[in-house]
């Protein structure tokens, strides 16, 4: 599945492989190989590493610090630390509001936020689904009144991604609720310390509190903290949610999921032989490879098109939707590969000092598989996307 690389490519590869081996701590990735969660320390720390070696922001420009790397770079990079078991960058910060700041943000707020963000002073999260707007999210019903020199914001954000350890969340809210449906909608930077905003945790299939609600009352937020114009942040949401969706695609992950499902149908098998032999079984693995080639590609030539200056347009939702499709199906194949041993999914016994549960590389699954239903649903639903691949490249 690789790719024809030039020398100069095959010379970054290398290098990226150098780095993994010799920063990458071996703790953090044996807890990713396992599907343990590495706490908001262990997420700092990769941080923290990849900072300092400069390729934190990798995507960034370099007027804003970034390393700004090619397409391909960006392909080899994500690809190898997937293969490494290297922890996935959490994206709040660096891969979402931080193109939304080079575009839209004012020079005092790129001058303030972006170096918190590199430096891990600030820690983010999303404040964009609500309990009636998810999918739909311009039906959103938090609002922000002005009052002097502050908004006061009301209202309930959900599902908000490791929102327990965030510093800031960036929040769209409703600032015109007279004006359309998409119209009267603003973007703000809210400091999670202001008094009036209270975090509950969701506890999810695989028995983490990943999410959270949000829930603000008579939040103070200076008027400094929105983000561009009044009224004009359902622009700056979909600048945001085409390199979010784009993300979600998940090749690097798929590869390496891909990898390990083939190492284990080696091993594990079904009437005496390996159940890689097993016709239907290698006739799904084969489906999904091939369905996991097209789509990095197509993630390639996205990621070429962004890095020229253009924002990715329903090619984004295509990429969402095919890569959640190939994710679940590796998911389910390991599930099956593994049989009775995937039946435990609570979270005590994948951590903890319990006694594993069959092979070690049987005790992630489950948690994995539940876990991984959400990819079909979160950053707009797979359902929603369909429709809008069908408006913009039908009609209608």
């Amino acid at each position: 599945m690789d790719l024809s690389y030039t020398a100069e490519e095959l010379a970054f590869r290398d290098e990226v492989r150098a780095f993994l081996a010799e920063k990458l701590p071996k703790d953090m990735s044996d807890k990713v190989r396992r599907g343990e969660n590495l706490g908001k320390e262990g997420h700092e720390l990769w941080h923290s590493i990849l900072n300092n070696q400069g390729w934190l922001s990798y995507s960034w420009p370099k007027e804003f610090g970034g390393a700004e790397w090619n397409a391909v770079q960006r392909h080899i990079f994500d690809d190898e630390c997937a293969a490494a078991y290297a922890p996935r960058i959490v994206p709040f910060g660096l891969s979402m509001l931080g193109p939304v700041l080079h575009k839209f943000g004012s020079k005092e707020q790129q001058d303030h936020y972006l170096p918190r963000i590199l430096d891990g002073t600030d820690w983010w999260c999303q404040g964009y689904s609500e309990p009636g707007a998810g999918s739909d999210l311009a039906s959103l019903k938090t609002k922000a009144v002005r009052d002097g020199d502050h908004y006061v914001v009301n209202g309930q954000k959900t599902w908000t991604t490791l929102g327990q350890y965030a510093d800031w969340i960036f929040c769209l809210v409703r600032t015109d609720p007279d004006a359309k449906q998409q119209e009267g909608i603003s973007f703000l930077l809210i400091d999670m310390n202001t008094p009036g905003i209270e975090v509950r945790p969701i506890v999810l299939l695989d028995g983490t509190p990943e999410v959270n609600e949000v829930f603000f009352d008579n939040v103070r937020v200076p008027v400094e903290n929105l983000v561009g114009e009044e009224n004009k942040g359902w622009t700056y949401a979909k600048y945001l949610l085409t390199h979010e969706r784009t993300g979600i695609a998940g090749v690097g992950f798929s590869r390496a999921g891909l990898d390990a499902l083939k190492r284990v149908a080696r091993i594990e098998t079904a009437n005496g032989r390996p159940l890689i032999e097993n016709p239907l079984f290698a006739a799904r693995i084969a489906q999904v490879e091939i369905d996991l080639m097209a789509m990095s590609t197509t993630n390639l030539r996205i990621i070429s098109q962004a890095s020229a200056g253009q924002a990715p347009g329903v090619e984004s939702s295509m990429l969402k939707v095919k890569g959640t499709i190939i994710r679940q199906e590796i998911n389910d194949m390991m599930r099956r590969a593994v049989g009775p041993y995937a039946m435990p999914f609570a979270s005590e016994t994948v951590e903890g000092d319990n006694d594993p549960i069959g092979p070690d590389y049987a005790g992630p699954v489950s948690a994995q598989y539940f876990n991984n239903r959400k990819l079909s649903i979160f950053g707009g639903s797979n359902e929603i996307q369909r429709g809008i691949i069908a408006k913009v490249k039908m009609g209608g």
